[in-house]
């Protein structure tokens, strides 16, 4: 399998977690900012997933040792940072354009989509660099 391909597979599973957590969410809390609830925890699993599979299965990186791999998941989290701000808008943004009950999940899917395609060049030139 190629890279894009695995990348590609590895950022829909990471969606589908992402979108199942905020489900749940939204299926155990229904009240005040309850939206940025659901976008809170399933930003947090995904965020989990991907990188697990990104360092395993893409970049293969070996941690070193226990720190090691607490700085790389710090690195690999910042680099999420204007990545998730494209999600969260895009989200969000659909949330209160459309009239749909779902608009926010078709939101959310496509400003992850647009956020793994930029992160992938951001992990390749700043996270996982040959080397560190």
């Amino acid at each position: 399998m190629t890279t894009a391909f695995l990348y590609a597979l590895f950022a829909l599973a990471a969606i589908l977690v992402n979108l199942g957590t905020q489900m749940i969410s939204f299926s155990l809390y229904q009240g005040p900012l309850d939206l940025y609830l659901a976008l809170a925890c399933g930003t947090f699993t995904g965020l989990l997933t991907k990188y697990v599979l990104d360092k395993r299965y893409i970049f293969r990186y070996i941690s070193r040792d226990f720190c090691d791999d607490t700085c790389k998941f710090f690195l690999y989290s910042c680099m999420g940072v204007f990545t998730t701000l494209i999600f969260w808008g895009t989200e969000i943004g659909f949330h209160h354009l459309f009239e749909f009950e779902h608009a926010k999940y078709v939101g959310g899917a496509l400003g992850l989509t647009i956020g793994y395609v930029l992160k992938y060049r951001l992990d390749k030139k700043w996270v996982f660099v040959a080397g560190t």
